[in-house]
């Protein structure tokens, strides 16, 4: 189990480092929509699983899934967009997948936020649509959590 645990953690860690250097993330979607499932905690909360690579997200497009093709989402547009909104509708982040659904679920500000802190520590230039910079963006979903 906790090995189980550990390699939960690294892939997240993995993904949240991945992503602030490619500034990219990638996710599944079909004809119909994006792939989504329900919480492995609750059939009542639904998870959006994401990929830091797109080899990564192609290796899940099978069984339920399969016809669903990797597509990727700049970062920007991640945080902003996916992760606000799915905070609002209580959606949970699925990181790093493996084939066997074998993952974290993290709520999207915390994986915002992870991100964010990672942006920061690598001194990443990026240009938000709607925040002045990585703190303000910061401090104003951390109003989320308390």
């Amino acid at each position: 189990m906790l090995q189980d645990i550990a390699t939960i953690e690294s892939k997240y860690q993995l993904f949240i480092e991945q992503v602030a250097a490619t500034k990219l993330v990638w996710v599944l979607k079909s004809k119909t929509g994006w792939a989504n499932t329900h919480s492995s905690d609750s059939e009542e909360v639904d998870v959006v699983p994401f990929w830091s690579d797109r080899a990564l997200a192609k290796v899940c497009a099978r069984d339920d899934w399969r016809g669903y093709l990797p597509v990727e989402i700049p970062l920007v547009e991640f945080l902003e967009n996916w992760c606000i909104g799915m905070a609002e509708m209580g959606t949970l982040a699925g990181i790093n997948w493996d084939a066997n659904m074998f993952g974290k679920e993290s709520g999207a500000v915390n994986v915002a936020i992870d991100i964010l802190k990672q942006l920061n520590v690598i001194d990443s230039a990026i240009a938000f649509k709607n925040y002045e910079s990585i703190n303000e963006f910061i401090a104003d979903i951390s109003e989320s959590l308390d």
